[in-house]
């Protein structure tokens, strides 16, 4: 997990007073219109408009980018683990990196245009000497996920009774403690799963983002704030367990529908962007994930997708293929360890562990107590089949059956030392060829143990060898 970096110092040469700023030509631009002239400028480089977002270049990023050229508030449309989050705080690599603010002030008050009480009477007393801050484009950028339990205090505010009991009156705007939705002046405010916030939550947004003012206790106070609102939202939540009053959905000018990676190889690329496996570890085995067990996880999310008995409105998360490539990695990895070798190689025998790191993510709809299991085991055999006829010829595998034809068995599990699969090939030469085609003429002991399970593993899923397993141990024998 990354560390959260502090924004950096703002350059010494920026406008420290209002009238520096005013000296340097620097003008007032709303959000909207920032967005628009950052994005035209990536759009024209040939840049994509957010990083680390693959899968969507033909779909989901030309919506979104002629929804920030049209200078529209958005709501993300999908399931679990679609980017949604990922997209909505991309959009602060939109902004530009500085923005000057009224020093002291709790909205980021634009120096020019004020807003607030507490600027517009620094302004008025101090002229051109007002002091300035920087703020890094980092931090004007406020996220809230939608709970039942979300209050107006929460996003517009509440009365502060400290400051009361300092001496103001009620009805002066410096008692009030500004909520997440003002504190978000000059910035972008993303609500996620916003069906979940209460009606009447969604009703002071509402009043917030379209009349420009603050109701708080009965006390009405004008703000022409100057935001963004970025909404996520479930598509089932959308429309059964939650809802979106019609007022605020209508102030949506953009609905962007996301979807999952839409094969293998993105799922693929994915999965390698993101997943945190070690190459190695000091003093310890180097970590090596074959690309056919790779393939493997990424095709395993894509049968659940495809699956009737997966519930599909929850969705198959693409967080499913990156915590099981992470486990698949993590059970080699401690084999290696126990046995004191130096490299851990993923093989069929370690998918077993898969179960741990897919349950909790997938909703199964079964009717029978214990099916959600088998459920699961048929889906991996059928990734793994579909991996095993794309990564090796089946004309040459008539040899390798003969061989178990003449009595011939062969053990295999995650607790064997690699070497012990050298003994296999040497007792079953026809392997050879097929474990070749796997392991590209690598004679490493570890690869060629990964490739040995997955040609005698396809081979039983394709009923040419019958096979007896406990746990992640297996004897393979032939059918005669």
């Amino acid at each position: 997990m990354a560390l959260v970096e502090l924004p950096p110092d703002p350059p010494p040469d920026l406008p420290r007073t209002l009238g520096d700023l005013r000296a340097s030509g620097w003008r007032s631009e709303p959000v909207h219109e920032e967005l628009r002239r950052n994005a035209a400028a990536r759009i024209a480089a040939g840049q994509p408009l957010v990083e680390g977002v693959l899968g969507f270049e033909d779909t989901v990023l030309p919506q979104l980018e002629n929804a920030v050229l049209a200078g529209h508030d958005i709501i993300l449309l999908g399931e679990r683990g679609q980017a949604k989050t990922r997209i909505v705080r991309s959009l602060v690599g939109l902004l530009d990196e500085w923005l000057p603010v009224v020093a002291g002030s709790e909205l980021r008050d634009d120096p020019l245009r004020p807003v607030s009480r507490f600027a517009r009477d620094r302004v008025a007393e101090e002229g051109d000497a007002t002091p300035l801050e920087w703020v890094h484009r980092s931090l004007r950028f406020a996220e809230k996920l939608a709970t039942p339990d979300t209050s107006v205090a929460d996003l517009i505010g509440e009365v502060d009774p400290i400051r009361v009991a300092e001496g103001r009156y009620l009805a002066d705007e410096r008692t009030i403690h500004f909520g997440l939705v003002p504190r978000s002046n000059r910035g972008i405010f993303a609500v996620n799963e916003l069906p979940d916030l209460a009606e009447r939550i969604q009703v002071g947004l509402l009043n917030v983002l379209e009349e420009r003012d603050v109701q708080i206790r009965g006390f009405t106070l004008r703000l022409p704030l100057d935001v963004v609102l970025v909404a996520t939202a479930n598509p089932e939540d959308y429309t059964n367990r939650g809802r979106i009053i019609t007022p605020l959905k209508d102030r949506f000018g953009a609905q962007v529908r996301t979807h999952y990676p839409p094969d293998v190889d993105t799922e693929l690329a994915i999965v390698r962007q993101e997943a945190q496996v070690p190459e190695a570890l000091p003093g310890g085995p180097r970590v090596l994930v074959p690309p056919y067990m790779a393939e493997i996880v990424a095709e395993l999310s894509q049968v659940l997708r495809r699956s009737p008995q997966v519930n599909q409105r929850s969705g198959v998360s693409v967080r499913l293929s990156i915590a099981n490539y992470e486990t698949l990695a993590a059970n080699a990895l401690r084999r290696a360890l126990r046995l004191g070798e130096p490299q851990a190689v993923p093989r069929v025998s370690d998918l077993v562990a898969l179960q741990a790191s897919s349950q909790g993510k997938l909703e199964i709809e079964a009717l029978e107590e214990g099916r959600e299991d088998r459920i699961w085991q048929a889906a991996l055999a059928q990734a793994v089949s579909e991996v095993f006829r794309r990564r090796v010829d089946q004309s040459g595998l008539g040899q390798v059956v003969a061989a178990f034809g003449e009595g011939r068995v062969v053990h295999v599990g995650d607790d064997l030392p690699a070497e012990a699969y050298r003994e296999v090939l040497a007792a079953v030469p026809a392997l050879r060829g097929p474990v070749a085609q796997l392991a590209g003429g690598e004679e490493d002991p570890a690869e060629l143990a990964a490739a040995v399970e997955l040609v005698l593993e396809g081979l039983h899923l394709g009923k040419r060898l019958n096979k007896d397993e406990a746990g992640g141990r297996a004897v393979f024998r032939g059918r005669g």
